[in-house]
């Protein structure tokens, strides 16, 4: 089992450093975690050693985790569920219908009416660019002559 123990900051450091620092368990300045002792964790300890102060522990020393107490809280209010209901067949009405041979099955039953299909926006007119005024000394050249 290692102790692993966060003695220098992260920040100033790359982000794979920050990221493999994070990924240890540590998440702020003197914190301690404890990991197994295999070649993942030794890898990621030697990728940012020079951050950390790392020993070798038995397994006994290491804090055992304790179960999490889950915090009550005010059961929430029932709330009865909203009945299931079913959709509406849509059915095409005869006076809807002009031409009864495109709208009817073999066994007399009618046919939902398809959907209309959104039309397309026409597109803005653009307005002509103002034709830039003549300078002043021009007008004022011509003037003299």
């Amino acid at each position: 089992m290692l102790r692993i123990k966060l003695v220098k900051s992260p920040i100033g450091n790359t982000k794979t450093n920050r990221r493999t620092v994070a990924a240890l368990g540590l998440r702020k300045m003197h914190h301690t975690v404890y990991l197994p002792d295999n070649a993942a964790v030794r890898g990621m300890v030697h990728h940012v050693k020079h951050m950390l102060e790392v020993a070798v522990v038995d397994d006994s020393e290491a804090p055992k985790k304790t179960a999490t107490v889950k915090k009550k809280t005010a059961p929430k209010p029932a709330v009865a569920p909203r009945p299931a209901v079913a959709p509406k067949a849509v059915t095409a009405k005869p006076s809807d219908v002009s031409d009864k041979s495109d709208k009817s099955d073999t066994d007399g039953e009618t046919k939902a009416p398809k959907p209309e299909t959104p039309k397309a926006a026409k597109p803005k007119a653009v307005a002509a660019p103002k034709p830039k005024a003549a300078s002043a000394s021009k007008t004022t050249k011509k003037a003299k002559e």
